[in-house]
C-alpha cells in the first residue's frame, strides 16, 4: 500500500466529470479503473493548462506510479468532482493528490489518490531536472484550504 506522506498541498484544478453509463461493472458501480481515468483526465487537463506537456524534444511527464484509496462506490447517473492537488516538488518530479467527490452527494468524499509526476528524458528515458518555468509555476501556487469534509444530515 502506497501513503500519501504529503503533509502540505496545495490546490490546482477543479473538475467535474459526468459519470456514463459505460463507466459502471457487473456489480453496478464504476469500475475501479474508470477511477484512475477521472485522475488522469483531471491532471492532465491541468498539466495543459500548466503547458508542462512534452516540449520540441519530447521530453516531459510520465507518471512512475499511481494508487487510490476507494471509500464508497460511485454510481450512475452523477457527477464525480475531481479535486487536484500538489505537493513540494522535487528535483525531477513532483506528487499530484486528487480527491473524489460526488456531486449529488453533498460533495462526500468518495475516493482519493494520486501520481508522482517525473520529468524524463525522451532521448535517454531517464529522469531529468524540471525545467525552471515549470518549478517556478509550481512555487507561485499557493496554499489553498481543503474543502471541508461533507457531512450527512
Amino acid at each position: 500500500m502506497i501513503e500519501n506522506k504529503v503533509t502540505e498541498k496545495k490546490l490546482v484544478y477543479t473538475v467535474t466529470i459526468p459519470i456514463r453509463w459505460g463507466d459502471m461493472d457487473a456489480m453496478g458501480h464504476v469500475n475501479n479503473t474508470v477511477y484512475f481515468r477521472y485522475m488522469e483526465q483531471a491532471r492532465i487537463e491541468w498539466l495543459s493548462m500548466m503547458g508542462c506537456l512534452p516540449d520540441e524534444k519530447g521530453n516531459g511527464p510520465v507518471i512512475v506510479n499511481a494508487y487510490c484509496t476507494f471509500k464508497k462506490p460511485l454510481k450512475y447517473p452523477g457527477q464525480v468532482e475531481v479535486c487536484t492537488y500538489i505537493g513540494a516538488a522535487g528535483r525531477s518530479s513532483f506528487e499530484t493528490i486528487q480527491e473524489m467527490r460526488s456531486v449529488g452527494d453533498g460533495y462526500a468524499l468518495y475516493a482519493e489518490g494520486g501520481a508522482k509526476v517525473v520529468w524524463v528524458s525522451a532521448e535517454t528515458g531517464k529522469s531529468e531536472v524540471l525545467p525552471e518555468a515549470i518549478k517556478q509555476k509550481l512555487s507561485e501556487i499557493k496554499v489553498a484550504k481543503r474543502r471541508p469534509r461533507a457531512v450527512k444530515v
